[in-house]
């Protein structure tokens, strides 16, 4: 469903939907009339829409995706990390890994087959209960045992190596990371400093 439809669905002009959700009319003017894509918007954005129009971010994304003839599943993944980091900034650690599990968001991705977001989401569920002093949610044993084949390294580090091949940022990198999303081949080494 586009944004415009969705705003009729849920009887809001996008006057109101900008009041509403913090963003500014112009932006949510722009998105309606496609001169700004969805995707191209800030995680902030997108998470202040989902939010007032009580649907997933994904789902706002998705849409996207589909309008402009896209994969959905080759979205981009920095993206999503962010969007994930800024979710667990807004909502806090424990309403993040509560809505997650209850929302079962996990086990959908991986029924998909986005296993990257099915394991970042996992691993950042499961690096936030070792924060907390939560026991892990056993629903997931299964998908704990598998991985990535390949290392998925930061698009920074990857593209300072190509500019100049001297760099090895990736061992750095693979010392820093945080073990819960190592476990699946993710690199990851900071989700708190999010702006």
């Amino acid at each position: 469903m586009d944004l415009m439809s969705l705003l009729k669905e849920k009887k809001l002009s996008v006057y109101q939907c900008a009041k509403d959700s913090g963003v500014p009319y112009t932006t949510l003017s722009d998105i309606v009339k496609g001169k700004t894509r969805v995707e191209k918007c800030t995680a902030e954005t997108i998470y202040k829409l989902a939010k007032t129009l009580h649907v997933k971010m994904e789902e706002l994304l998705e849409e996207s995706f589909r309008k402009n003839g896209n994969m959905i599943d080759t979205r981009d993944f920095e993206i999503y990390k962010s969007n994930v980091c800024h979710l667990v900034k807004d909502k806090g650690d424990i309403d993040f890994i509560i809505d997650i599990l209850k929302e079962n968001q996990i086990r959908i991705y991986w029924e998909q087959k986005w296993y990257r977001e099915s394991f970042y989401l996992l691993a950042m569920v499961d690096y936030l209960s070792r924060e907390n002093g939560l026991p892990l949610c056993n629903d997931y044993e299964d998908i704990r045992k598998c991985t990535l084949s390949e290392p998925l390294y930061p698009r920074d580090i990857i593209l300072a190596e190509k500019l100049d091949a001297s760099l090895d940022m990736k061992e750095e990198c693979l010392k820093e990371a945080i073990p819960e999303f190592r476990r699946f081949n993710i690199i990851e080494s900071e989700i708190r400093n999010v702006c």
